[in-house]
């Protein structure tokens, strides 16, 4: 299955050292969406590239899109592309079977309000110990499905490429053009 993954890249960095692309970034963990790092590290990830850059540049709606919006703590925003190795067990939180054996309702899960996906995340975690992870739909278009994969799956992903982004690359463009981000680019919102 692949993955994409948009991160703050050091090209220097070997694939799971701080700021690579297998790095799970647990000591920077806390706020997101299923976060628990007292428990798990985990990597946020998604089924298409766009839906992984979307995530990275929402909170710059209305803005014009200009190389600095590409950078995160000093270090350029890179696209990697990831295979996460089958059979990989990812409990299926768009499934209206998953979440009824689990006790959960779509609103509850797509929520923003941390205080209830996190502690979800912790149970869904715990309760299956061969769970690589979870899958759910983006909050911005819910026909783009993410994953939340936990460190525990790290030995079952392999990178197949990084590429650092710019403002002129095709997946930035898609994503500013659905944002509706100031584009850069002449003749362009």
């Amino acid at each position: 299955m692949t993955l994409y993954r948009c991160f703050a890249w050091n090209r220097r960095a070997k694939p799971k050292e701080p700021d690579g692309p297998l790095w799970f970034p647990r000591s920077l963990q806390g706020e997101g969406r299923h976060d628990n790092p007292d428990l798990y590290g985990c990597l946020y990830l998604s089924e298409r590239d766009v839906s992984a850059v979307v995530e990275q540049l929402a909170r710059f709606r209305s803005q014009r899109l200009t190389a600095s919006l590409l950078r995160r703590r000093g270090l350029p925003l890179a696209i990697a592309s990831l295979d996460l190795l089958d059979p990989a067990h990812l409990i299926d939180l768009d499934d209206p079977a998953v979440l009824l054996r689990g006790g959960l309702r779509p609103s509850i899960v797509a929520t923003r309000q941390r205080v209830l996906t996190q502690p979800q995340a912790r149970t869904l975690f715990e309760r299956n110990r061969s769970a690589n992870g979870l899958r759910w739909w983006s909050s911005y278009e819910a026909a783009w499905m993410n994953v939340t994969l936990f460190d525990r799956a790290s030995a079952r992903l392999r990178v197949e490429s990084v590429r650092e982004l710019a403002i002129d690359d095709a997946v930035v463009i898609e994503a500013t053009e659905f944002l509706g981000l100031i584009s850069a680019r002449p003749g362009r919102r």
